[in-house]
């Protein structure tokens, strides 16, 4: 068969393991040929076609970001978007199937595709770890491991000048990110978009905290909305899809930590270093999972689904099973049991 690889969305670490996962399986397995569409979707609908074959996967599991360049273009854009145009390039390139490399958006466009009759299958990719139907996402461990490193960080020089020290990491529906990292670093507060806490109690747990004599560290993702506030704050603009471009809410729980408990209390935005760089071995190892078992759907023509990670198991989910229910949330008990070693 001959198979063409996409990766759109976000940059994450792990794409390029996904790559080289399915053209060793597919070339080695099945004497499959690869090409791989530029810069997602607008590769697939433009005929922006790159050929993959073996060596130009070599050595991909350790390299960050993709060799194949992402955009959030969708696959309905424009002149040439749609079912029947992309159908006409695939059959140009004798191409039997798009394998999709993404999150939320990505999968949706693909779901419709495969709906509208299109050889298409997934591989679930976020950060953020809030998709449905995958236990995690690769890119997620990459990010907290990240996160945490900086705050070990920022804890040295917040206990060597006594002050408060607050982390913005990204999160823009969900805190996983926030919460893991947070209980990582031993964080004495972690605020995530799923909890609407007011300023005051954060402010209790840093003063609690800076009584002992200790720095607190307060975690924010970037989606946090304070008890009061009825939407995210953002005063950047919007992106390219027409999202809000969050950031900001870090100053402001600094500004406020200050003002409540005069504590001198400092920011430290982490942004886009969450997702850059070389990914964690459990996330080149679960990439590479992934890369691998999505083939062998190829080679079973289960158009519709994609593969997921159940426990230690990779498995095939129907792309309903990760869009339908919303976004992955962070559960209430996983908060509640957080909570218990904030500002103690």
């Amino acid at each position: 068969m001959k198979i063409g690889l996409l990766t759109s969305g976000g940059d994450c670490p792990g794409l390029n393991a996904v790559i080289r996962g399915a053209v060793l399986n597919g070339v080695k397995t099945y004497d499959d040929e690869f090409v791989g569409f530029r810069d997602g979707w607008r590769g697939l609908v433009e005929d922006d076609i790159m050929d993959l074959p073996r060596t130009k996967v070599r050595g991909l599991a350790r390299t960050g970001g993709t060799i194949l360049g992402t955009s959030r273009t969708n696959p309905y854009d424009g002149p040439h978007g749609g079912p029947e145009n992309i159908s006409i390039v695939l059959e140009k390139n004798q191409i039997d199937a798009v394998v999709a490399i993404g999150g939320e958006g990505t999968l949706a466009g693909a779901r419709r595709l495969a709906d509208a009759g299109l050889p298409v299958v997934g591989v679930p990719k976020t950060i953020d770890n809030d998709l449905n139907g995958t236990d995690y996402t690769f890119g997620f461990d990459t990010a907290v491991q990240i996160a945490t490193d900086a705050m070990d960080r920022l804890r040295t020089t917040g206990e060597s000048h006594h002050r408060c020290m607050v982390a913005e990491v990204m999160g823009r529906h969900v805190g996983w990110i926030a919460l893991h990292s947070g209980m990582a670093a031993g964080a004495h507060a972690v605020l995530i978009p799923e909890q609407q806490v007011p300023m005051t109690q954060v402010a209790e747990w840093a003063k609690e905290v800076h009584d002992r004599g200790r720095s607190p560290l307060v975690v924010v993702a970037e989606g946090f909305i304070p008890e009061g506030f009825d939407e995210v704050m953002h005063d950047k603009g919007v992106e390219k899809d027409g999202r809000p471009r969050l950031g900001g809410i870090g100053e402001y729980v600094t500004r406020e930590i200050e003002k409540l408990t005069g504590i001198e209390t400092r920011n430290t935005t982490l942004g886009h270093i969450q997702r850059g760089g070389s990914p964690t071995s459990f996330d080149r190892v679960l990439a590479t999972r992934f890369g691998m078992n999505v083939v062998d759907l190829v080679h079973d023509k289960e158009w519709g689904k994609m593969v997921a990670l159940h426990g230690t198991d990779v498995v095939r989910v129907g792309f309903h099973e990760a869009l339908d229910s919303g976004l992955k949330e962070v559960p209430q008990d996983r908060w509640e049991e957080a909570k218990t070693l904030f500002g103690r």
